[in-house]
């Protein structure tokens, strides 16, 4: 069977798709490593990012999961194949063009309601089980779940007026954000804000439910979270998996 052939049939499968993983993205942040391979394979260890989240999912009991790709696809097709020695069902939706981290959403077939979408690079402990159950409690159309983040800035901040005049000076400030941590649920009528083959990321789509008078929360934890976009990023969430990969892994404990 062609690689082509067998995406088309995991493509085909009736099961709803409870998850969708965007691992399309070039990664140019990371180089050299995305060189070479596509952000989601790059290793903790021995183990790609995106199998840690495909285990993850399962923990949860989200087997039926779609994986948006452009970038090297077929590597990512080629490790994972249809999920089964992961536990899970796989099938893969290929963007032909570049279209953000919203409009790959809308090409994958047979969603269930609601969804889960991840990024594919990302290292978490996050309860998907309890933001689920959040989500459907509050009968939101969007919920985001975002991380405490500190911001440090090494330098004195000055606020200017207009006239020039110095209003505050801080030495050395800190900030605090709540950050997207790239997890997302979605009901299912959102899709009717995305066009087909429509570049769109995110954040757009979020502003266009709010725009549509749609209900969008947020979901704060205090769990696990990295984002692994930069060369530092990855460098830390290595030396995290590596001191205990059962935090993020427990089926290994």
């Amino acid at each position: 069977m062609s690689e082509s052939e067998h995406a088309s049939k995991i493509e085909g499968s009736d099961d709803c798709v409870d998850a969708i993983l965007l691992a399309g993205g070039r990664g140019a942040r990371l180089g050299p490593y995305t060189a070479v391979l596509p952000k989601p394979l790059v290793p903790l260890d021995d183990v790609p990012v995106l199998e840690i989240l495909l285990r993850r999912l399962r923990m949860h009991g989200l087997t039926n999961l779609a994986i948006c790709t452009g970038h090297l696809a077929e590597l990512i097709m080629a490790f994972f194949g249809d999920g089964e020695r992961f536990g899970v069902k796989l099938r893969y939706s290929r963007e032909d063009k570049p279209l953000g981290t919203a409009g790959p959403i809308r090409a994958v077939k047979n969603l269930g309601d609601p969804f889960v979408v991840m990024n594919g690079d990302l290292l978490t402990t996050l309860d998907i089980t309890a933001l689920l159950d959040t989500h459907r409690e509050n009968e939101d159309d969007a919920t985001i779940a975002v991380y405490p983040r500190e911001v440090k800035i090494d330098f004195g901040v000055m606020d200017v007026g207009a006239d020039g005049l110095l209003e505050h000076y801080r030495e050395k400030p800190v900030y605090h954000f709540d950050v997207s941590m790239g997890v997302y649920v979605f009901k299912k009528h959102v899709l009717e804000l995305i066009a087909p083959d429509e570049r769109l990321d995110i954040p757009e789509l979020v502003g266009r439910i709010q725009n549509s008078g749609g209900r969008v929360s947020c979901y704060r934890s205090t769990c696990h979270w990295l984002d692994i976009g930069r060369p530092d990023d990855y460098a830390v969430a290595q030396a995290e998996f590596e001191r205990d990969r059962t935090i993020f892994l427990p089926e290994e404990g």
